[in-house]
């Protein structure tokens, strides 16, 4: 997979003194460091369980509650922005959470070379920038290639849940999942009900607040 254009622009936000002492103290132990090569899951949580990536995990609230509510699964967080990866990686230290880890990096690498075909039970992509301008739109994560690759990456019968309050890239991030043959959506072409595993964030509530209407996508790989 070729790609010359990220998703992210990488900003310089501020960083707490927790979020940065998190960072120096905390990521060597919760977090993973990238490389071109396979995870071992096993070897990664100490376990054999399923395992999902989250792309883009922001501050982290929502990967935490649910990490820490489904303790039977392992979880791996992908995020470029320092002030978020502090932030959640202070909540695995404070929860005691053994079943998330944290990446700062790109996520297609990380998909492309760090995660092996069929590894994953699931993806959550929540939230992700819609880049509104249209000339923006080639940044968007979701893309076919993108779409490919992850679907790829899935086990089959896992499922990639996608979620936008951006009512445009919701119907573009359907037509996508829809037309890619590996994958099939789970209500009958359309958009799902807000799963009850999807914590409703602060972000999502100011959406809400401000009428914009918010997209669950809930894609699973096929069997054959």
């Amino acid at each position: 997979m070729i790609r010359t254009i990220r998703s992210y622009v990488l900003r310089q936000g501020r960083t707490t003194p927790a979020q940065r002492r998190a960072l120096e103290e905390l990521y060597p132990r919760f977090g993973i460091a990238y490389a071109d090569g396979f995870l071992d899951p096993k070897v990664l949580f100490g376990r054999e369980a399923s395992l999902v990536l989250e792309i883009g995990s922001g501050m982290g609230d929502a990967t935490a509650e649910i990490a820490k509510a489904h303790p039977e699964t392992d979880f791996i967080a992908i995020e470029v922005h320092g002030p978020g990866v502090g932030s959640l990686l202070n909540r695995i230290e404070a929860e005691k959470l053994t079943n998330l880890r944290v990446l700062q990096h790109d996520a297609v690498e990380v998909l492309e070379h760090m995660i092996q075909d069929g590894a994953l039970a699931g993806i959550h992509l929540f939230f992700p920038d819609p880049w509104p301008k249209k000339r923006h739109h080639k940044r968007r994560l979701m893309q076919p290639q993108f779409v490919a690759l992850a679907a790829r990456k899935l086990a089959p019968g896992g499922t990639l849940h996608a979620t936008t309050d951006w009512p445009e890239y919701a119907e573009q991030m359907l037509a996508l999942l829809s037309a890619e043959t590996m994958l099939e959506n789970t209500v009958d072409g359309g958009y799902a009900p807000r799963p009850a595993t999807r914590p409703l964030t602060k972000f999502e509530r100011r959406g809400l607040g401000l009428g914009h209407p918010v997209r669950d996508l809930l894609f699973r790989r096929r069997q054959k």
